[in-house]
């Protein structure tokens, strides 16, 4: 009963950070499991077999409060579930730890630019009526479908900042519709899995308990996305990212504990700086708008 609780507990902060963020469910479950002696594939497919169940709950939570886009979700989520199912059959018979720092210095790089630009430029507003091309969004979708297979989460830290980056929509419709595409890749995934590892490579009572605690936290979440300013959800989105991805890299490297404790805090320096650099210059967007309207460019 006890693991039970703590694995709903960890399901319910994984989500509330996944839906308002748009990443880190499957990151933060995997991570946990890995550390308490599961495989990675077994982590892996545990997380993705209860995610089936959270992004499904996520998707319509999102929908309620207008934070989707059917069109992004269909070119993003079909490729995506075709590199995830790729990713689940590979990662059952090989894992793929040598990609691994590639992808996360890729990713710590994105998080900083996310970070510089929300913070200190704000929201670009000027190229979202142009909206994403499928050219786009289906390689997208397969990388960060494949990824996320075989990483045990991928899929938000791939397309998310990706997305948001080319700024040709609302930040809360990247994050909404990632967060319900995401239901098609973990149904793959899951299906993937099944084949590769069979039901035994599928731990139920921690998918359980995933489930659980995901879905008390996901319309919570989802009202998060669309009450946040697009600012400083672009900027909270970017630390997460460089704090993710920095873990990655400092443990493949021989660096004290007190380096490590360094390299953290300046970061979370960095990023509550960012973070309030971005709320200080949403008000005074939101000053600017109400009293010279037509004089408002990002």
């Amino acid at each position: 009963m006890t693991q039970l609780i703590v694995l709903v507990l960890v399901g319910l902060a994984a989500q509330m950070v996944d839906g308002s963020l748009g990443m880190a469910y499957g990151v933060t479950s995997s991570t946990l499991l890995v550390a308490n002696g599961f495989s990675p594939a077994v982590a892996s497919a545990s997380v993705h077999f209860a995610e089936v169940g959270t992004t499904l709950i996520s998707g319509l939570s999102h929908m309620r409060f207008g934070n989707l886009d059917w069109k992004i979700i269909l070119k993003l989520g079909l490729p995506g579930a075709v590199g995830a199912y790729a990713g689940a059959t590979f990662l059952s018979n090989l894992s793929t730890e040598v990609a691994k720092p590639w992808m996360a210095g890729i990713l710590l790089s994105l998080g900083i630019l996310l970070v510089l630009r929300f913070a200190f430029k704000g929201a670009r507003t000027d190229r979202q009526h142009l909206g994403f091309k499928a050219r786009f969004l289906t390689p997208l979708g397969l990388v960060a479908g494949f990824v996320d297979a075989t990483g045990g989460g991928g899929w938000g830290p791939v397309a998310t900042p990706t997305m948001l980056i080319s700024g040709r929509t609302e930040p809360r419709k990247v994050i909404g519709s990632v967060s319900a595409s995401e239901f098609l890749v973990s149904t793959a995934a899951s299906i993937g899995f099944l084949f590769g590892l069979g039901s035994a490579g599928i731990e139920l009572r921690i998918a359980l308990g995933l489930l659980i605690g995901g879905a008390i936290a996901a319309p919570f979440a989802a009202w998060v996305v669309s009450k946040v300013a697009p600012r400083i959800l672009g900027t909270m989105v970017g630390g997460l990212i460089v704090i993710t991805n920095l873990r990655t890299l400092l443990d493949l490297t021989n660096l004290s504990n007190d380096g490590r404790t360094l390299a953290y805090l300046a970061v979370a320096v960095f990023w509550i700086v960012a973070v309030a650099c971005s709320v200080r210059g949403h008000r005074r967007e939101e000053e600017t708008e109400d009293l010279h309207p037509e004089s408002v460019v990002v």
